[in-house]
């Protein structure tokens, strides 16, 4: 049976002892009934996977000790989805969790002419790719930014290939058919798309137009597809 899995950001690889979060512990002691010498894996969501023993089970403070550490390097490929917010939350949350579990590097919220602002709730938002990293049972949390504007994406990505995806007539590229790069970006628009005035200044900016299939995609959907052919073509 597999061990129970849980993120602890502030695990130190050189420790021996750690003291759980409250949280953490109430769900070792309270909920799965864990005593002494019950074993565990934490993760820091920096690459490091920690197995580690209870040797105080205490709801509140829960102290184990770490008896193995082992580094699971990040993939060679890095892959950032910068994604207009949606006006309805529970969406975009549901892409999040996602791209999480597909393994996604990094995750812009975009704030572009037609997206129709929410409230962002950065800790709630980083709490579900917490929560999917865990489920997903990955030690690498992909980067969450706060939202951004359009331009600003546009005018300082640094990938090394950079992509857009948008429903206006033109030549655009096959994502399978291509070369991929191992540093992507890829631009997804909010519902009614991006404007022409923004197309421009990504096509500007050495953005290359891509196809994600033959039918209109939510862009929660558009999200996912992209996720999915650039991390596993």
């Amino acid at each position: 049976m597999a061990l129970p899995y849980f993120y602890e950001p502030s695990v130190l690889i050189a420790s021996k002892s750690f003291m759980l979060s409250e949280e953490t512990s109430r769900h070792c002691v309270q909920v799965l009934r864990m005593r002494e010498d019950d074993q565990m894996q934490l993760t820091d969501g920096k690459g490091n996977l920690f197995t580690a023993s209870v040797t105080k089970a205490d709801k509140k403070r829960c102290e184990v000790i770490i008896e193995f550490v082992a580094h699971q390097s990040k993939t060679t490929k890095k892959v950032c989805i910068a994604i207009s917010l949606l006006k309805n939350a529970s969406r975009f949350e549901w892409f999040l969790e996602k791209a999480t579990e597909l393994g996604i590097s990094e995750i812009v919220p975009m704030l572009c002419q037609r997206t129709e602002r929410q409230h962002f709730r950065f800790d709630r938002m980083n709490a579900i790719l917490v929560s999917a990293m865990v489920q997903s049972q990955q030690t690498w949390l992909p980067v969450l930014h706060e939202p951004v504007k359009f331009e600003n994406v546009v005018n300082a990505s640094e990938y090394e290939q950079k992509l857009i995806a948008h429903c206006e007539e033109g030549p655009k590229q096959l994502i399978k058919e291509m070369q991929l790069s191992q540093s992507i970006q890829m631009l997804i628009g909010p519902e009614g798309d991006f404007s022409h005035e923004e197309i421009e200044k990504a096509l500007n900016k050495n953005y290359i137009p891509v196809s994600l299939g033959n039918t209109r995609l939510r862009t929660e959907t558009a999200g996912i597809n992209a996720s999915v052919l650039l991390i596993h073509l």
